[in-house]
């Protein structure tokens, strides 16, 4: 059978399933806007190129979100018109539809049934909107129908939605969530595991760390306020103070990929690192940055306690793999988090908004390490049983594509 799969960054969530297709023996296609990030084996990968019209800035705001993504709709019919008149008219169309990808895709391919991947539906209430009032309130509800109307659109022509989360999922209204079934992306818990062994080294401090040493993990793809950054360095001075010999690891970008941007000039990583510098051990703080996968699961394994915090908000695939190796989680209190980690079971959870609770919830944690492995047990456990790739997320993505496939 043909596939063709449809994401802005592919492989994107399709990274293990594409290539697994492939393997099979099926023909699969891949179309991007941005050059593929990591390997697809045995997948064909096509890029279009968005072009937005002349005059676009001066659209109103509102209008410019779902003008944006009518832009990526019309290039992805372009690509496809020329895909079709190749000969190429696959059997399934798996597309994320956050970005207006979806728009057309029925009307070059009308009869190929269409699944989306439903990662996240916006509302004024409940989620990542006007969660965190530090960063002021949004009432413009016209902005956020538009940033919804090609999810719903997609959803409307698609034979059925995916959704990472229970979370996500009910993000979105009664009719559509219907629509959608729950299929997380997958773990690959043989590669994310404990180990007794690993040591990592940072070369800037000149220190080496491994597993039994007092080291704190905050992993996160860019260092901002929706993933609990101001919150966690604020708890910083009294986690320091109450436990003088931990050395706190921090890996993440410079830039926003969501929310508030910081003001002109500075980033987020600035702003809040100003604000407790004066109160916290230079010393014992350590920025990596954005650094490789394995690099990241190595800080995972030497780690004694791994923090994450978010806003409701998609869930990050980061905080499971640390479950997967063994990590004690210091989660927020948000539900997303509340979906996988039960307190005091397989992690523990604290107020997003409240540091002096999560330095006092991390140094006890750091006091009891021998206590809580059980907790760190569970936390692997969960995600072995629960989201393993190859055991049971891969194959359930397998059936849902091919059986839809095949009954079209």
């Amino acid at each position: 059978m043909k596939f063709l799969f449809i994401h802005q960054n592919f492989p994107g969530q399709f990274k293990h399933l594409a290539p697994a297709l492939a393997a099979q023996g099926h023909e699969v296609v891949g179309l991007a806007v941005n050059q593929p990030a990591v390997p697809t084996p045995g997948v064909k990968v096509l890029r279009h190129n968005p072009q937005p019209p002349e005059g676009a800035q001066h659209i109103p705001k509102f209008l410019q979100e779902i003008d944006t993504k009518l832009v990526r709709g019309v290039s992805v019919q372009k690509a496809l018109l020329e895909l079709k008149a190749q000969g190429f008219v696959p059997d399934l169309v798996y597309a994320h539809s956050g970005w207006g990808e979806t728009f057309f895709v029925n009307d070059v391919y009308p009869g190929v049934p269409m699944i989306v991947y439903a990662e996240y539906f916006f509302s004024p209430e409940g989620g990542d909107v006007n969660f965190d009032p530090e960063f002021g309130r949004s009432d413009n509800a016209s902005l956020l129908e538009m940033k919804n109307l090609n999810l719903m659109h997609g959803l409307v022509r698609a034979v059925k939605g995916v959704s990472p989360t229970k979370f996500q999922r009910d993000r979105h209204p009664p009719l559509l969530r219907e629509r959608i079934e729950v299929i997380h992306d997958g773990i690959e818990t043989p590669r994310f595991k404990p180990s007794a062994t690993t040591t990592i080294t940072l070369q800037k401090a000149q220190r080496s760390f491994a597993p039994g040493d007092e080291v704190v993990t905050f992993t996160v793809r860019q260092l901002e306020p929706y993933r609990g950054y101001h919150s966690f360095m604020r708890a910083l001075p009294e986690l320091m103070e109450l436990r003088p010999n931990a050395h706190v690891i921090i890996a993440g970008g410079d830039d926003t990929s969501y929310g508030a941007k910081p003001p002109p000039g500075t980033t987020w990583k600035e702003v809040f690192l100003q604000q407790v510098g004066p109160r916290i051990d230079l010393s014992r703080l350590h920025y990596v940055g954005r650094v490789p996968h394995q690099v990241l699961t190595q800080l995972m394994q030497v780690s004694a306690v791994h923090v994450y915090l978010t806003y409701p908000f998609v869930l990050s695939w980061s905080m499971l793999e640390a479950m997967s190796c063994g990590c004690l989680i210091v989660g927020s209190r948000t539900a997303p988090v509340e979906e996988v980690i039960q307190h005091e079971r397989n992690g523990l959870l604290v107020d997003f908004f409240d540091p002096s609770a999560i330095a006092k919830t991390v140094a006890d944690a750091l006091q009891r390490r021998k206590d809580l492995q059980p907790l760190r047990d569970a936390a692997r456990r969960y995600v072995v049983e629960n989201l393993d790739l190859q055991t049971i997320c891969l194959p359930q993505q397998l059936e849902l594509v091919l059986g839809t496939a095949k009954r079209a």
